[in-house]
């Protein structure tokens, strides 16, 4: 099956930073577009940013706009999330997901690392 893992997550003060990682098995699952989704508790889960399997295009939510950048390392099997300038606002459950090869939706998502920022 294909797996996704997060990485990065923590407690972190307002105005600070934390790079988000995640890994995937390219063996079983060669994606075409990664992405980050985050979801606070009661809330829906909201896209925050997403890139091509050779990072050559991305796209960011109002989320992620100015403070959040996406990039990603295929020969290492790995995208990443720098998020800097983090907010109260910012705490939540971030996801990795995934699309497949002939896909237009997210289809694989790992379990998400917590990040949560205090005031």
């Amino acid at each position: 099956q294909v797996q996704l893992v997060e990485s990065g997550g923590g407690l972190v003060q307002a105005g600070g930073s934390l790079r988000l990682s995640c890994t995937y098995s390219i063996k079983i699952f060669n994606p075409v577009r990664m992405g980050w989704f985050r979801q606070a508790p009661g809330k829906e889960r909201g896209f925050v940013a997403s890139i091509t399997w050779n990072g050559d295009r991305t796209n960011y939510g109002d989320a992620g706009k100015g403070r959040f950048t996406i990039s990603r390392d295929y020969a290492k099997n790995m995208v990443y999330l720098q998020m800097n300038n983090l907010k109260p606002e910012d705490t939540a459950n971030y996801y990795c997901g995934a699309v497949g090869a002939g896909r237009s939706t997210y289809d694989y998502w790992g379990q998400g690392t917590q990040v949560t920022v205090s005031s």
